[in-house]
């Protein structure tokens, strides 16, 4: 029987963990994609926003009366001298910094194309930024383009030495004939994360021409990338697409996307990389914590099963004793084993139901210490064991629970959705629910707050931190006591108070109230785990309120919680519903 209840335990244990692990797993994953997610979404909000600014200045450039008479007058050797003093803030703008990066507005180079595309030489490279040779013939064209045009310029093929540069060609129309007569071509640094935002850890770079340009990665890593964006790139049709790529031996999610659709310049792809690093270090140690949570509610299982299959078989050898002793004992005895087995026949049958129902090793440690609860052929002192194992699996599914919780709090994951909440409800159910109980004190409960007070956040939390403030006013009270609950509006935050008598907290024991596993005052004989005003605080502040404890002394303590005013109460139909 010890054999079978521990093999039945161990491998509903297992069962458990393994589907906590993949709870944890694709929650981590899912949280890391919305981490890469945000930081691309404000990186793409970032580069449009440059274009845009970029595409205006340049617009602003070509519209120039100087620049214009000297084009339309075939005046080309006034086009650069003129250009050089309508251009000159662009090209001479302060040295940016390098927290700046690329996301300065100053010109690296510019150059003018004749009627042909061709590529006006200036007089003096040195006035409008020097170009190699092979990187000015990049910028000519078969024909002028009579759209905007962007382009991104390699200006060597090494990669050891190779720069990217932006280039926005914005085209010039005659006053008279409204033909394109020219074109201006502006060469920038190109936009890159690194540096951009603090926090961040996608990096960025482009790709060009088979390569790489990622100066945040060494020269072998962005070999290596440049030939596997290369690959999936030929291979596919979509304008972007991720993937999931070593680097250096560490797994990174691989993000691209056309950077200048339609242009008559060769494709450009933006690269992000996204460690997931940490993501794996972070499920390491999950599976660990859960590993050590498992082993120990394993251990439970194993002295519980051996504690009742005693219990149980203890019975069964005193009726074998005795049937040797006497033939009408043994009779009796058999006809008490055949009741004593089927009472264990029953016993199996529910447990096996009720295992078929549970989801965790200590939900159904629990259901079967209640069920031997209900039998009466046990000495008080069984009774005692099993009640306060059960009271155990209680204040451990709560401590896991609490700490599950806490845990997403910790790391940046619990999203709170934000929608209008009754907090006068809630209040009242609570309220309700205390009274219901069945050792809840002799207490008189003052109540002052209007009916209707809607505070924004997600309601299951919300409720979470009014019961864990009215519990402790029930728990820490004293009998003919009193428990206060007032709220009130304060600008745009609801203001909640809690108060109650009782024993006072001690100075010392005032300035750890929120710290976690830290009991308040009333002694250790009041059950707890000392994580409610703790779990209470951080989901406040999640609500962009907090919570505080504003009295201590006298024979009251009392806490204020603050919460954000909804900006709009659901209407009465949503309420009905």
């Amino acid at each position: 029987m010890l054999a079978a209840m521990m093999v039945v335990v161990s491998a509903l244990t297992s069962l458990g963990l393994y589907l906590s692990q993949r709870a944890v797993a694709a929650g981590a994953e899912r949280d890391s994609q919305q981490n890469f997610q945000a930081e691309l979404s404000w990186l793409h909000k970032i580069q449009e926003l440059r274009h845009t600014a970029l595409a205006e200045r340049c617009r602003a450039l070509v519209a120039k009366p100087r620049i214009h008479a000297a084009l339309e007058d075939n005046a080309l050797d006034l086009l650069y001298p003129s250009a050089k003093d309508e251009l000159r803030d662009l090209m001479e703008g302060n040295e940016p910094s390098p927290e700046q990066g690329a996301g300065t507005l100053t010109a690296k180079f510019y150059r003018f194309l004749d009627g042909t595309g061709a590529v006006l030489s200036p007089p003096n490279p040195k006035d409008v930024g020097n170009l190699s040779a092979g990187a000015e013939g990049q910028l000519a064209f078969k024909k002028l383009p009579e759209m905007e045009q962007i382009g991104y310029l390699s200006e060597s093929g090494d990669i050891a030495r190779e720069t990217v540069d932006e280039v926005i060609v914005v085209p010039i129309f005659s006053t008279e004939t409204g033909d394109v007569i020219s074109a201006l071509v502006v060469g920038f640094q190109p936009f890159e994360l690194a540096g951009q935002r603090k926090g961040a850890e996608t990096k960025s770079g482009i790709w060009l021409n088979g390569q790489l340009h990622l100066p945040a990665l060494s020269k072998s890593a962005q070999a290596y990338l440049g030939g596997e964006i290369t690959n999936v790139v030929t291979k596919s049709d979509r304008a972007q697409s991720n993937f999931t790529v070593s680097v250096n031996g560490a797994p990174n999610l691989l993000f691209y996307g056309r950077l200048n659709p339609d242009s008559l310049f060769p494709p450009a792809y933006e690269i992000c990389i996204y460690p997931l690093a940490d993501l794996m270090a972070r499920l390491h140690r999950l599976r660990w914590q859960i590993g050590g949570a498992g082993a120990l509610l394993l251990f439970g299982g194993f002295v519980a099963s051996n504690f009742v299959a005693a219990r149980l078989s203890a019975p069964v050898e005193k009726l074998a004793v005795d049937s040797e002793r006497n033939r009408a004992q043994r009779k009796r005895a058999e006809a008490a084993l055949a009741s004593t087995s089927e009472e264990l026949k029953r016993s199996t049958r529910y447990s096996a139901d009720a295992s078929h129902q549970l989801k965790s090793p200590v939900t159904i440690l629990r259901a079967g210490l209640e069920a031997l609860l209900t039998r009466e052929d046990f000495n008080p002192g069984v009774y005692h064991e099993l009640s306060a194992l059960l009271h155990q699996t209680h204040r451990l599914t709560g401590v896991i629970d609490d700490l599950l919780l806490l845990s997403r709090i910790d790391a940046g994951h619990l999203q709170i959705e934000s929608e209008p909440v009754n907090l006068s409800q809630l209040v009242e159910e609570w309220l309700d629910d205390l009274g219901a109980l069945p050792d809840s004190l002799d207490v008189k409960i003052e109540k002052n707050f209007p009916a209707k007070l809607y505070v924004a956040g997600e309601k299951r939390y919300i409720s979470l931190i009014v019961q864990n403030l009215l519990e402790n006013s029930r728990k820490y009270n004293r009998p003919e006591g009193r428990i206060r609950v007032a709220a009130h509006k304060d600008t745009d935050e609801i203001v909640l108070n809690i108060g109650n008598t009782g024993r006072p907290m001690t100075r010392d024991a005032q300035e750890h109230i929120f710290e976690r596993f830290h009991r308040g005052s009333g002694g250790t004989a009041i059950s707890g785990h000392g994580l409610g005003l703790n779990l209470a605080r951080e989901l406040a502040r999640l609500h962009g309120g907090d919570l505080r404890l504003v009295d201590s002394g006298n024979d009251w303590t009392e806490f204020e919680v603050r919460f954000r005013i909804a900006q709009q109460a659901p209407s009465r139909a949503a309420e009905i519903v």
